[in-house]
């Protein structure tokens, strides 16, 4: 009889301890979209822990991260899987690989292709699901539900149709070049100028240019810097004629003094023609308080009258 419980104690402590499941009640799956032209998000609040996000930057492809409103989970690793649906028997999980856990409310951000997967699966009734494992060795699973998700992704994809074409990282520093010898904006030049002034309409904070335009070193070097002045200019000019203040805006020439490559070469040259541009958000400084006008100093007859009073 003994050796029956200690093969039954071992038996139950060899099996896997319970999970802890995090899961929205299926009468209660909502999903939400929110976002503009920086940034679009299609969630799905998780009763009881927070919730989970695909995010699709400006110029980026969608991640997924799992939100936290409490720190019930802590650190560690998890792994991240397409799970099947419980009545699609025959079906097996996939698995998308591991993420590293934080502590902060943003516990992982998923890899652009663990995103990518999780939505196809999402659109064949899959689940995402997040099983983690703590240092002590507890399992906690937090899973989203396929309910509801064709018509969210459908208002979300509207959502990502109207993304800039970059966010501010990328479009931050630009290069425009200068093919040829003239001064003239090619139609590269503008197609990539005409996508920082989309982002600086849309971004009002985005409100301080500055311009340095650069030569090769053909012709002495006098010329070289009157024609990156010039090109420093004509890139000035199709930000003003497309309604930048020209109080934004800093010019600086280089002439032949900062080459990209050596000027060894017809294609290091053309390289080295170009004009770098750069965009900041500087914060507008307040207006000092208005200094109160000094009183006008008094004449013979108010002080006249002054001393009769």
């Amino acid at each position: 009889m003994r050796q029956r419980y200690l093969a039954l104690l071992s038996m139950f402590a060899s099996l896997p301890a319970m999970a802890l499941t995090f899961q929205t009640r299926l009468e209660s799956i909502e999903w939400k979209v929110e976002g503009d032209k920086f940034e679009c998000r299609l969630s799905q609040p998780i009763t009881d822990f927070g919730a989970g996000e695909f995010v699709r930057r400006a110029g980026e492809q969608v991640t997924f991260r799992l939100k936290a409103y409490n720190h019930v989970l802590g650190g560690g690793s998890a792994t991240l899987l397409a799970a099947a649906a419980p009545w699609q028997p025959g079906r097996g999980d996939i698995n998308l690989g591991s993420v590293r856990m934080g502590s902060g409310d943003v516990l992982f951000n998923s890899s652009q292709g663990q995103a990518g997967r999780l939505v196809s699966g999402l659109l064949e009734g899959r689940s995402p699901l997040v099983r983690h494992y703590s240092r002590d060795g507890g399992v906690s699973e937090i899973r989203l539900l396929p309910v509801k998700f064709s018509k969210a992704y459908n208002d979300y994809q509207e959502c990502t149709a109207k993304l800039l074409p970059k966010n501010f990282e990328q479009v931050k520093q630009a290069q425009i070049g200068f093919p040829g010898t003239g001064v003239d904006l090619d139609a590269q030049a503008k197609a990539e100028l005409q996508v920082m002034l989309d982002f600086i309409k849309a971004d009002p904070s985005v409100n301080h240019i500055e311009l340095d335009g650069h030569s090769d070193n053909a012709g002495n070097r006098l010329a070289n810097r009157d024609l990156s002045r010039r090109r420093a200019l004509a890139v000035m000019d199709y930000f003003k004629a497309n309604g930048v203040p020209e109080s934004q805006i800093v010019m600086r020439f280089h002439g032949e003094r900062y080459p990209l490559v050596p000027n060894n070469s017809p294609a290091n040259r053309a390289k080295n023609r170009r004009v770098n541009i750069h965009l900041e958000r500087v914060p507008v400084a307040e207006k000092p308080a208005p200094v109160p006008a000094p009183a006008p100093a008094p004449t013979a007859s108010t002080a006249n009258a002054a001393k009769t009073s």
